[in-house]
């Protein structure tokens, strides 16, 4: 079934004021975890035209390269390496003004200035991070946070899917 997104100019609160119940309306009813994963990242790079918009997974003991939209990204990441694996370890959602100040930076794309990375918690433990990257210093905020937050929370993650 094909389906539209409307993409709308102003703030960044309005934007994702328009793009949540689109978000959650391609969610809807459908059970696929990676389908979800991968309409979100979609839906969010045709919004917001970010460098980079995936997720990554926990399997073992690293993070395993899940749906994209964007440049070629690193396959794997280990536990408490790079912005990833920290949010990750921490359990905890990082906002990276600048990604060069970040001690033991992943560098996937030369072009990423700034980022923001989400977990996604079940059962307190994390079993997925939402990474966003972008071309732009300091580009992300508290509004980046929150209603990202809120999209990952939003997923259904079957009980067999960690680890």
């Amino acid at each position: 079934m094909a389906e539209d997104l409307y993409v709308i100019a102003g703030t960044k609160e309005e934007q994702y004021k328009a793009l949540m119940p689109q978000i959650k309306a391609l969610l809807e009813g459908e059970p696929d975890l990676i389908a979800n994963m991968a309409n979100m990242v979609a839906a969010l790079k045709q919004q917001f035209n970010w460098l980079w918009v995936g997720f990554y997974i926990v399997r073992a003991d690293e993070l395993v390269l899940g749906p994209f939209q964007g440049p070629i990204a690193c396959t794997r990441i280990k536990k408490g390496k790079g912005v990833c694996g920290t949010s990750w370890a921490e359990k905890k959602t990082l906002i990276v003004p600048d990604v060069e100040q970040f001690p033991g930076h992943i560098a996937c794309s030369s072009l990423s200035r700034s980022e923001i990375v989400i977990p996604i918690i079940r059962n307190n433990e994390v079993v997925g991070v939402l990474d966003v990257d972008s071309v732009e210093y300091n580009d992300f905020d508290e509004n980046d946070r929150t209603f990202l937050t809120e999209l990952v929370e939003s997923l259904v993650i079957p009980q067999t899917f960690a680890n």
